[in-house]
């Protein structure tokens, strides 16, 4: 895939009176405290915590990322997250297709010269289907983080969730760097099985022309640790440095466009369409 020069750091052209509307102040996103949803999204996190391990990150690679689960369109692969809501979100009980039009729709109002940027914020959340076919949602769902190496602090609920995970204790595993080099980059290390990195096999295997800087945003906008959290540079490389201030302008739109004024979809659906066409056509390999 190419990776295009956009300029400088595109988050500066980002200015507070221009922020995706949102029923909501900014602080009270991603409240993992308390709140009516608090229950839900701790028990969530716990079984996260507990069974995400890297043997069992290199068993759904293997069953996952052949791509031979179903086949269909990526407006199909949408409509059906009409079915799922997810449970690891603090700020949201509704279907998730309507967060991938608001994330959308929030990025074409600030870039609207970036077409295969929109198209990331409609379909970011596909993967999440996963569930629809039997993946409990702690496999799919919630804030992603690397195994094989030290679980960092800046991990939702790091404290209390990781005290059953087998690689806690590990004598490599709980090591600063694991089992990776210093700056191997990230597309050397194994993340936490989810939907970021399922729909990024995706689109690799069906040859999607997203580019880069887009495929970044699917692959890693769930890698709160990093792209919030400031840890795991000593895993990034150049490229990953690079590829930051995309993925965090990417998360300005997937956070804070969450709202329960929700988006009149089939008027949208036509020119979503369009970008599908452009960039994902026809029926792909799941």
């Amino acid at each position: 895939m190419r990776v295009i020069n956009l300029g400088p750091d595109p988050s500066l052209a980002y200015r507070p009176e221009h922020q995706p509307a949102t029923s909501k102040d900014q602080t009270e996103f991603r409240n993992f405290e308390d709140g009516e949803l608090f229950d839900r999204v701790q028990n969530t996190y716990k079984l996260m915590h507990t069974h995400q391990t890297l043997d069992f990150v290199k068993r759904k690679h293997a069953e996952w990322s052949g791509c031979s689960h179903a086949k269909m369109t990526m407006m199909e692969a949408i409509d059906s997250l009409d079915q799922l809501v997810d449970e690891s979100d603090p700020d949201v009980d509704f279907p998730n297709s309507f967060h991938a039009f608001q994330t959308a729709e929030g990025i074409r109002t600030q870039h609207p010269d970036k077409d295969w940027f929109q198209l990331v914020g409609l379909i970011h959340d596909v993967g999440k289907m996963m569930a629809l076919w039997g993946e409990p949602q702690w496999a799919v769902v919630g804030d992603t983080f690397p195994v094989g190496c030290k679980f960092q602090d800046s991990i939702v609920f790091r404290d209390t969730t990781f005290k059953e995970n087998p690689d806690l204790n590990d004598p490599v595993l709980s090591t600063e760097c694991g089992i990776y080099k210093p700056n191997c980059g990230l597309e050397n290390v194994l993340m936490s099985w989810g939907h970021d990195e399922y729909l990024y096999q995706v689109m690799k295997y069906n040859k999607c022309t997203i580019p880069e800087e887009g495929l970044y945003m699917i692959r890693f906008h769930s890698f709160y640790p990093w792209h919030s959290g400031n840890n795991y540079s000593n895993l990034c490389n150049d490229k990953d440095t690079s590829m930051l201030p995309w993925v965090k302008e990417f998360n300005k739109f997937d956070l804070y466009t969450k709202s329960e004024e929700l988006p009149d979809v089939d008027s949208l659906r036509p020119y979503y369409q369009s970008l599908i066409d452009k960039y994902c056509p026809g029926v792909m390999q799941w």
